[in-house]
């Protein structure tokens, strides 16, 4: 049996008014789901223990951008939609034997197609929403599998022995010119274009999810965080927080908020936390962490493995 702990906050920092972000952990045979309460005046943490079944658990984290309040609607209409879509989508129905095991990363694929469409339409029918988009980070666990989707720059880290691996790539325009080899990663830091990304949902009428796939070990920690975190404190400091509180991954929680404050908190700043425990699950062996990249449009041809890298 594997069993996931979450631990979820989304907190305002220092500077700005109102949260743009917005968290989701959904465990879908319960039917039961926990969002940021953004009216909370005090600093909530969120935390949750569910045994894994083949039907799934899904932590997500969703960055809120636009004027005025659009930012925080949007956000908290892909949290919302997501976990509504994955409540009501029976996409196994239609799945063949050999893509079976890969169904929650199908209805959480479909899922955030979804929210796109009706972040997007909101945006076209609303002048006080026009342009408003958000990121979308998810991670759907079965005891198949760890699953990665991501629209935007929101990250996901694993913690796994002594190393953090960063298991997402900003869908960015600096980390579009770090590839391109025309600015080295700590030019990235400062760039002036660092806040552009290349998706976002709502932002275009079409959208393209990166899917991918990882193999669980005993005592993962999954890490899924806004850019008020990441761009605030290094992994390595992560790592080192979590590592220091692995016996207490709520006051981690708070831990990484406070330091992301400290640092200066101009963001709003959301994390989450998932420990997977369990006996069936394998000890790590030491070898890099493969990513299985999955092609959404031929699910059960999946080619391309990827190495998750160390941060």
């Amino acid at each position: 049996m594997v069993s996931v702990e979450i631990h979820a906050t989304s907190h305002v920092g220092r500077v700005r008014k109102g949260n743009e972000d917005n968290y989701l952990v959904l465990n879908i045979s319960g039917s039961r789901a926990w969002t940021s309460n953004q009216d909370a005046g005090e600093f909530v943490i969120e935390s949750q223990t569910f045994e894994i079944d083949d039907n799934g658990v899904v932590v997500a984290v969703s960055d809120g951008m636009g004027g005025a309040l659009a930012g925080e609607v949007a956000s908290k209409m892909a949290v919302e939609s997501v976990c509504e879509k994955l409540l009501s989508d029976d996409i196994e129905e239609t799945l063949t034997p050999e893509a079976y095991d890969y169904h929650l990363i199908a209805k959480l694929y479909n899922a955030t197609l979804y929210a796109n469409y009706l972040v997007h339409n909101q945006g076209r029918s609303d002048a006080q929403f026009q342009g408003m988009g958000a990121t979308f980070t998810g991670i759907g666990i079965t005891p198949r599998g760890v699953d990665v989707i991501q629209v935007g720059d929101s990250r996901a880290y694993l913690i796994r022995h002594d190393k953090i691996y960063q298991l997402t790539k900003d869908q960015s325009l600096v980390q579009q010119l770090i590839d391109a080899q025309q600015i080295s990663p700590e030019e990235a830091e400062t760039h002036t274009l660092k806040n552009v990304i290349l998706q976002a949902l709502g932002a275009q009428n079409e959208i393209y999810p990166v899917a991918a796939r990882l193999a669980p070990c005993r005592d993962d920690v999954l890490l899924i965080c806004s850019d008020g975190l990441s761009n605030k404190v290094s992994a390595a400091a992560m790592q080192q927080t979590v590592l220091e509180n692995r016996d207490s991954l709520q006051q981690a929680c708070a831990e990484l908020v406070k330091q992301a404050n400290e640092n200066g908190g101009e963001d709003n700043i959301t994390v989450v936390l998932t420990k997977l425990s369990g006996e069936t699950l394998p000890e790590p062996n030491g070898e890099d962490v493969q990513l299985e990249m999955i092609d959404m449009g031929n699910i059960h041809d999946t080619a391309d493995q990827d190495t998750a890298e160390i941060v």
